[in-house]
């Protein structure tokens, strides 16, 4: 017998169907347009759907626009779609300009093609959502589930359930072979019997979708309810703890017919690599040429006010641990860079009065542009540390050097949260690497766009950046 494949990734189970009507509403949104304007729609016009419709595709799978998400993440979900046309009409506008074939189309007919397209996307999302929880309100597509064990993992899935009514779940509570003195307060009310009651419930037909959330050390036992629901035609998920869950990212993957699960991974894996450093080198390019006369004028003010170099080369380190360095304008009358670095405090001597207000600004920073058009860094990201200070905290911050799994960026999302500056406490330290583990677990465009919003209102200056 051929083996198959155990774990099926999937986006969505309707992604192909929303996929469908997303260019459906590109193509159509069009022809409205055109029919608005009065205009024939012509082969240039068709040649450009096209081309729309495949950059929409591609940015979209780069948001992660067609999985599964929460009903409480609708905005998110909303604003993502809109994003993803806008980033398209974006491209293919810019294209038409630099190969000069946008004296072809017209503007008004692109203007309205776009914005029909934003109205049309949003609206059926709107629609659907509002036919599913309407649904549900009238108990329709309504599934009866239940939890076995009252673990930390069953606890947030139970909180969770609790939370979003609008998923059409009915929970029937929790089932657990421990005493009910041992099960955590939270579910002491919703512990309705042991593993047996779950399996006889089953058998009978009263739960539909059955969620496992026991420890992976406790495999026999999970075996033994495995082994044993396969008599009842319930749904089982298993749920897996934190060793999975909590730790970068996880996914599915196959080496032949071996199914595996990535525990410790790179967010940037298929063409998401690509889509980050486009996505770098256009920012950096764009930042570049606003920052040209401040960069200027930085540097001549540097070598005027203080002896020394322009820039400080710091070694740090990048992607995969290994050692870059960091260009950032100098604010001390030092050039510290060998195994020990002492961070700078307040009122630190070593600062000269021009590096105070470069630090407290970032400006200093701005060198490190150049560092992300090279490829050594990026625009969001962990903020790179001294290679001395990684050894340091490498052995007392756990999972401190999965940040590397990434390029170090400008700016972070431990920078826009207050984590910047002095890390004088492991406690600071553990804040800021939990942040950067944050970023790296739940990385999107669209939350590289929100750090660099929130970081050009709050992230520029901080009170403890010395």
């Amino acid at each position: 017998m051929t083996s198959q494949n155990i774990f099926a990734s999937r986006s969505s189970s309707y992604s192909f169907i929303y996929r469908l009507i997303d260019l459906s509403i590109l193509f159509l949104a069009l022809f409205a347009a055109g029919y608005i304007y009065s205009e024939t729609i012509g082969r240039d016009f068709l040649i450009a759907v096209l081309i729309i419709s495949v950059i929409f595709l591609y940015v979209s799978e780069s948001f992660d626009l067609y999985r599964p998400w929460r009903i409480g993440n609708f905005t998110a979900m909303l604003l993502s779609a809109c994003a993803c046309i806008c980033i398209a009409f974006l491209v293919a506008v810019t294209l038409a300009f630099l190969f000069k074939q946008s004296e072809g189309y017209s503007r008004v007919i692109v203007v309205l093609w776009f914005s029909l397209s934003i109205i049309l996307s949003s609206l059926w999302r709107i629609l659907q959502r509002q036919y599913i929880v309407l649904c549900h309100k009238s108990g329709y597509f309504i599934k009866r589930v239940a939890i076995i064990g009252s673990t930390d993992a069953g606890i947030d899935l139970f909180k969770e359930i609790k939370k979003n009514n609008d998923l059409g779940y009915q929970l029937l509570g929790v089932y657990d072979d421990r005493a009910s003195e041992r099960v955590r307060k939270e579910l002491k009310n919703d512990l309705i019997g042991r593993f047996e009651d779950a399996l006889y419930e089953a058998r009978k037909g009263n739960i539909d979708i059955l969620f496992i959330a026991l420890p992976l050390k406790a495999e026999k036992r999970i075996a033994d309810i495995l082994l044993l629901l396969g008599d009842t035609t319930v749904d089982v998920h298993f749920l897996p703890n934190f060793l999975i869950s909590s730790l970068i990212r996880s996914r599915t993957d196959h080496v032949g017919n071996i199914d595996t699960i990535s525990v410790y991974e790179s967010p940037y894996y298929g063409s998401k690599k690509w889509v980050k450093r486009i996505e770098d080198i256009i920012l950096s390019s764009l930042i570049l040429c606003i920052i040209a006369i401040p960069l200027l004028f930085i540097s001549l003010m540097i070598k005027v006010t203080s002896p020394g170099p322009i820039l400080f080369k710091q070694r740090r380190y990048g992607l995969g641990g290994e050692e870059i360095l960091v260009w950032k304008f100098r604010t001390m009358s030092v050039m510290e860079n060998d195994e020990k670095v002492v961070q700078a405090t307040k009122n630190d001597p070593r600062i000269t009065p021009l590096g105070a207000f470069l630090r407290r600004t970032s400006l200093d920073e701005f060198p490190q542009f150049f560092n992300v058009l090279c490829g050594h860094m990026s625009v969001v990201g962990p903020r790179p540390h001294a290679v001395a200070h990684n050894e340091e905290f490498r052995k007392k911050v756990e999972f401190y050097m999965l940040r590397h799994k990434v390029k170090p960026g400008i700016t972070g999302w431990a920078q826009v949260n207050g984590w910047r500056g002095e890390t004088d406490t492991l406690d600071k330290m553990r804040n800021r690497v939990d942040c950067d583990l944050y970023y790296i677990k739940n990385w999107s465009i669209w939350l590289d766009i929100k750090i660099i919003f929130l970081t050009i209102f709050k992230g520029f200056t901080n009170p403890n950046a010395y």
